[in-house]
């Protein structure tokens, strides 16, 4: 017989803005969802950086993550992730060292080196930002040393990491991703919740080139899905249209807050847009039960994934709820 293991499933937030609502009704959504989240058996409720976006509520991830920490009780709460070019190292170590003494061991940082905004907002997020985005690696390497237990006699401290139990995690959608979280020995998150096309290629280069870490022994994979399920396969494709018209907006440069599901969205007519959101949502899960577990089954199969991190971009907060509650229901029982 061999060994069989149960897939992970969490939670990535982007804090969602909902028209006729404010982003201060996103965070209190958010933190709703993540109580629900931690009844439901989700490992980890990760939060996303993103600037300058009217439709997310998510910008100053450190302190939300502080909130959703502080209205929960087991669950872990992190990064998904702090786009780590924006910001230096130093400050991002003193305020998830600071998060995690508050909170201990339910504390990740996943770090990434896209801007998560426009090329004109990322200019005015660090001055020295392209540079710090080339110099990725290196600034990964200084959070490390802030956090080793060994920076205790450095020059510069940032004296609430040093020792402090945090993982790091590689968040990426490229091959250069794969091979840093390879080369440094961390577990490795891809976005395939929106940019999938290297997903596999990505997955392969990290597992045959990954080496031992104190943080990690062996490869740990985490693949990103952008899930909507319901009762029926009818209704997700429902509500499903709010997620469409989102990243047609992402494509087409169209500024707007979260809209409201349609019968009416016209996406066959979409032409070329609907092509590239159909590439876009190729890891997605969208449907009832039967559907998303046979779906699921498929995707897992494809990338042999240690864990899924789950966002459902649904306009009602009771329906989004609703979903995670399904999804959980059906990844709790699978086993592979």
């Amino acid at each position: 017989m061999t060994d069989r293991k149960q897939l992970a499933f969490s939670v990535l937030d982007l804090a969602p803005v909902a028209e006729g609502s404010t982003p201060a009704d996103a965070l209190h959504n958010s933190l709703e969802l993540a109580q629900h989240a931690e009844q439901l058996g989700y490992s980890r409720y990760w939060v996303a950086e993103h600037h300058n976006i009217i439709s997310v509520a998510s910008a100053a991830t450190s302190i939300i993550i502080g909130y959703i920490a502080a209205g929960t009780k087991n669950i872990r709460v992190g990064s998904g992730g702090i786009m780590l070019p924006n910001h230096s190292p130093l400050i991002v170590s003193e305020q998830f060292g600071t998060l995690a003494a508050i909170y201990p061991n339910r504390i990740d940082l996943g770090l990434g080196r896209a801007p998560g905004t426009d090329p004109v907002t990322a200019s005015e997020l660090r001055y020295d930002r392209m540079r710090a985005a080339q110099d990725f690696p290196n600034e990964v390497r200084k959070i490390q040393q802030y956090f080793s237990p060994e920076n205790r006699t450095a020059e510069v401290r940032s004296v609430l990491s040093e020792g402090a139990n945090v993982p790091i995690f590689i968040l990426g959608s490229s091959t250069d991703s794969a091979y840093l979280a390879a080369e440094l020995g961390l577990p490795y998150a891809f976005a395939s919740h929106f940019a999938p096309q290297m997903l596999i290629s990505a997955l392969k280069i990290y597992r045959e080139n990954f080496k031992p870490s104190v943080q990690l022994d062996k490869p740990y994979v985490i693949i990103g899905s952008q899930v909507v399920a319901a009762e029926t396969d009818d209704e997700a494709e429902y509500l499903a249209s709010t997620m469409r018209r989102s990243f047609m907006g992402i494509i087409t440069g169209r500024r707007e807050l979260m809209q409201p599901p349609t019968h009416h969205l016209g996406y066959e007519k979409w032409g070329i847009i609907k092509e590239r959101i159909d590439q876009m949502l190729a890891c997605s899960l969208i449907g009832g039960r039967e559907k998303i577990e046979r779906e699921l089954q498929q995707l897992i199969a494809n990338t042999d994934a240690d864990e899924i991190i789950v966002s459902s971009h649904i306009y009602d907060q009771q329906k989004r709820v609703d979903s995670y509650r399904i999804f959980s229901e059906v990844a709790k029982g699978f086993e592979y």
